[in-house]
């Protein structure tokens, strides 16, 4: 079994908002505004020490956080 490596906030097309891990067919759980389902997407995240992502409207993405095993200091 693969290790996740991301939740990701979309939107859907009738205009919920998903919560959605990384290799996952369905969503985790649907939510009718953008802030609610990134609540519930950095709670997952926090809990399985991973990515969250939060894409925009169009689908890109536009926010992200790391809840994981970050190097410090950082590189770069």
């Amino acid at each position: 079994m693969a290790k996740n490596k991301g939740v990701h906030i979309t939107r859907r097309d009738d205009g919920r908002w998903n919560v959605i891990r990384d290799n996952a067919e369905r969503a985790s759980s649907v939510h009718d505004t953008q802030a609610d389902a990134t609540t519930a997407g950095r709670e997952t995240a926090r809990r399985e020490s991973t990515e969250l992502y939060v894409h925009g409207r169009d689908g890109q993405i536009r926010d992200r956080d790391s809840y994981g095993n970050d190097p410090y200091p950082p590189r770069g």
